[in-house]
């Protein structure tokens, strides 16, 4: 691991989600900038002193020369934004699989070499856009691409937070400094809340729409007086199959915590997913009642949603299992690669580098377009 040492919030999440299904062994890591501060941490987690290092290229240069049966394997950066590229571009370079949080990289120019570099190298590359783990979002992809609901003329997704309703920026404690780098520039790159949670609500709506963004009409704000970048947003889409769809990200929602929902509608009928109620899924039609599929309901549930449950019906399966789900389909595929096999279509529906360079350029093309005074600016990568 690459970052994520003391104090950090979405490093202990990483953790969790590899180990729930006995497929990952934290080995090494150079867990802060701060040497000190990244041997502390790998001492609290048990780690051998030798395999605590005091930067990221420390640790590719000295792994690479272990035995090929005691070398770590897969490299899960869970830095800010600015330090995403660049371990990742060695990490692959090094021989390594990556695991990397969103959004990619730093800028779409980024995103676009890291592509290259991860199609050069052969690595697999897998990033954590948790929201498409949740087996029932998997089933509504799944229904979407069945026809079930016709064609696809409507897609509403969005985000709400509020806890950047008041100025944060600054301090010691784990949420100020959370605060602080997800609002400087210089960390975060140009977008605010549209990079940090409206990215999550571009990538459901594509993954489960099975459409791509190909214009984009947007707002954005900034609500909070003294902040660099924005904390509230909103746009209009056009999709490549003629259906429009409205995203709205925000972190000055006083009172809301996480609700991401999206609803999309065919021609026949509509579905909802929230994350409120993360083990539904509702299903409307035009001509017939309501339904309602719930996670590890039965065989009507397609495999892709069955392979992503774990515990039987009416048990919660949340963030940390929705996390995990990406982690345990990235592992298949790693030792599915590693011994020479085809993997199974269930295993390989993570995240992946396209979604990666889609994502930085919603940011960049929903920043552009919130700065334009045209009406709609085409979707451009």
């Amino acid at each position: 691991m690459i970052g994520g040492g003391q104090g950090a919030f979405i490093g202990a999440v990483h953790r969790i989600a590899a180990q729930i299904d006995n497929q990952y062994e934290l080995v090494c890591g150079a867990f802060s900038s701060n040497p000190e501060k990244s041997k502390a941490s790998g001492e609290e987690l048990g780690l051998s002193p030798e395999r605590v290092y005091a930067t990221y290229q420390e640790l590719f240069d000295k792994e690479k020369q272990l035995p090929e049966n005691e070398r770590v394997q897969v490299i899960s950066i869970v830095t800010p934004n600015h330090v995403h590229f660049e371990p990742a571009k060695l990490a692959l370079e090094s021989g390594f699989h990556v695991i990397l949080d969103k959004p990619m990289t730093f800028s779409l120019a980024e995103a676009l070499e890291l592509r290259g570099v991860v199609e050069r190298t052969g690595k697999l590359f897998c990033l954590t856009h948790t929201y498409t783990g949740y087996p029932m979002v998997k089933e509504a992809r799944q229904i979407v691409a069945s026809g079930k609901l016709g064609n696809i003329r409507k897609v509403y997704v969005e985000y709400p937070q509020g806890w950047l309703s008041t100025f944060k920026e600054g301090g010691d404690n784990p949420q100020l400094k959370q605060a602080s780098w997800r609002t400087d520039p210089k960390q975060s790159g140009i977008a605010g809340a549209m990079g940090d949670i409206g990215t999550h609500a571009f990538n459901l709506a594509e993954y489960v729409s099975g459409l791509a963004v190909t214009q984009i009409n947007a707002n954005i704000n900034v609500v909070v007086e003294g902040r660099q970048l924005d904390d509230d947003g909103a746009a209009l889409l056009k999709f490549n199959n003629g259906a429009s769809g409205v995203l709205f990200a925000t972190q000055v929602a006083a009172g809301e915590e996480n609700n991401v929902k999206i609803r999309v509608y065919g021609e026949r009928g509509g579905l909802e997913w929230q994350q409120e109620d993360e083990n539904t899924l509702k299903l409307k039609w035009l001509d017939r009642p309501a339904e309602i599929y719930r996670t590890n309901g039965g065989n009507y549930l397609s495999s892709y949603a069955q392979h992503n449950s774990r515990t039987p019906a009416g048990h919660p399966e949340g963030y940390l299992e929705a996390f995990a789900n990406l982690y345990r389909n990235f592992a298949l595929c790693v030792k599915a690669a590693m011994n020479g096999e085809e993997p199974q279509p269930e295993w390989q529906d993570y995240p992946g580098v396209e979604d990666g360079v889609r994502g930085m350029a919603f940011i960049e093309n929903v920043i552009a377009s919130g700065k334009s005074d045209k009406k709609w600016i085409d979707f451009t990568i």
